[in-house]
Parts: structure tokens; sequence; C-alpha cells
């Protein structure tokens, strides 16, 4: 047989070469929990198998109403649950390739996920600059670099650098909240779990956030698992959301399409049949969400 009808046959064998137009290979997720139930005090059980994830570089949201378990989830992640007298019993969390479960918090801060606690929590005794310093004590890569990132945070953050010798505890909470974000971002992180981050703010303040934390994802590549209650804030600024109610994962999709979702409209975001609904109508939960159905 002739040389070349070999050649051929061999490539018709192989297949049709790659194509730089067919679908994009999905991308390998940041964080991956599999599947968790926690329980507190060994006896109450609070998440029923939630599975999640998180692509590098993204803005995932977590959504439900208050003790729907979305606090509970992001603890678990951080490995904060003990405190609370709570464990992660069955399931699996992975995060940046390796299973976080057995790590300590501060270990998994080193590996590059923090969590930014609902409330803030700032030191109150301490000045704002001596917080944005506490979130660089598991680095060890000298005072420069340390240097570099607070002058990245005060870019961020102007409002700061301007009150950078104030008493944490005296200044607004938007600012304390702003702290908290900033002292985060003092670890190098690759990945922050926010939550809450509109609690007890103003609107005008929660815009200027979300947009930091947008500016954050688009310019640093900071990836955010955010847990909020207000859904249409969330939903504008994340690409992928995930329902939870009750301890359990109900909906999931990207942002445009929860945005979209008569229940969620309905039951998240006040709006049914296409108009804002009156919490003093009655009946208004008249209708069962189609996931309990």
């Amino acid at each position: 047989m002739p040389s070349r009808a070999i050649d051929r046959n061999a490539k018709e064998a192989a297949g049709p070469p790659p194509s730089d137009f067919g679908p994009a290979r999905a991308a390998a997720p940041i964080l991956a929990v599999n599947n968790i139930e926690v329980v507190y005090d060994h006896v109450i059980l609070v998440l029923k198998g939630v599975s999640l994830q998180v692509t590098g570089g993204d803005i995932v949201a977590l959504l439900g109403a208050n003790g729907a378990g979305k606090s509970t989830t992001l603890k678990a992640i951080s490995n904060l649950l003990s405190a609370e007298r709570g464990e992660v019993t069955k399931g699996s969390i992975v995060f940046d390739d390796s299973e976080v479960h057995a790590l300590t918090p501060n270990e998994l801060v080193r590996r590059g996920c923090i969590q930014v606690m609902e409330g803030r929590h700032c030191f109150a005794h301490l000045s704002v600059e001596e917080n944005l310093l506490t979130g660089a004590f598991t680095r060890r890569d000298g005072h420069a670099a340390v240097g570099r990132d607070l002058d990245l945070v005060y870019s961020y953050f102007p409002r700061l650098k301007e009150r950078r010798s104030s008493t944490a505890g005296y200044i607004s909470g938007g600012e304390q909240q702003m702290c908290a974000i900033g002292r985060a971002l003092m670890s190098r992180p690759k990945m922050i779990l926010l939550d809450e981050p509109s609690m007890g703010l103003a609107p005008q303040l929660v815009e200027e956030i979300f947009s930091i934390v947008g500016d954050l994802n688009t310019r640093e590549r900071v990836s955010f698992l955010l847990a909020e209650q207000n859904t249409r804030m969330a939903l504008k600024y994340a690409r992928y959301g995930y329902v939870l109610e009750n301890g359990r994962v109900v909906l999931d999709g990207k942002a445009e399409t929860l945005s979209e979702n008569q229940d969620v409209k309905e039951f998240y975001l006040g709006i049914a049949e296409g108009k804002r609904k009156s919490f003093r109508e009655g009946k208004y939960y008249r209708r069962r969400k189609r996931w309990l159905a």
C-alpha cells in the first residue's frame, strides 16, 4: 500500500484536528462543597446535604432568608464551627484542589481562603490601620510586601486612609465593613467568604461596598462566595447563585436566570405577576414555592 494511503488512513482514524471554535473547557472550581451535613451540639441538624461550587475568579451568591443556613455554610468552609459547638458530620470541602476539613482556620487563611464575618467584628480598641495590619499576621513575606498591600487597600477604600488613625469602635458601620473587607485583603486571599455585607447599612453604602467587591473581583481576581439576604444586589454582581432554604439547596443557576425565576421574584424580590407586591396584602404566601410542590 502506498505511504500516502497509510498517512490518510492514520489521519482519519485519529479524527479531526482540535478546533478553537468548540465549547470552552469548564474552569476547575477553586471551592467545591460536596454534600455536607452540619450538626450543632451533636443533636441539631442544620445543613442537610449542601453542595456548591465556586469557579476561580467568580462571584457566587448564596441566597436565602434569615435562618436558612447561609452563615453556617460559610463557617463550615472556614472551619469556624467548633467555636459554636458545631461540626461537619458528612461530606467533604475541597479548596484549591485540597480537602481542608481537618485544617485550622489560620492554616486555611495561609492557603488563601478567609471569611469576613457577619456584623463586621472589628477590633474596637485598635485603630483602623492596626485592624488592617492584623489581617497580615499569617504572612511571612516581609514588611515591604505588607506595606504595598496596605497601600492597595487604601486605594480601594480611600475613606479608610482618611480614618487610618481613628479608633475602629468609633467609626461608622459602613467604614467598619470596609475595614473588615480590607483586613481580609491583607492576607492576600484567593477567595473571600463574605457574610451579609449589607446588614445594617444605608442603601448608598451598600451600593458602594458591592461596587468595590466587583472591582476587587475584576482587577485582583479574588473569588467571592457571598451570603446575602439582599437578593437584588447580590444577583446584580454575582455570576451564579444558590438558593438555600431550611438547610438545603433548593435552586441554583446563573444570576440572570435566577433574577427571572418567578419563585425568586415573588418570595425574595417581592414581585409577582410583573408588579411589586405589598406586604399589607392578605394571603401573600398563598402560592407554594415550586420546589416544595
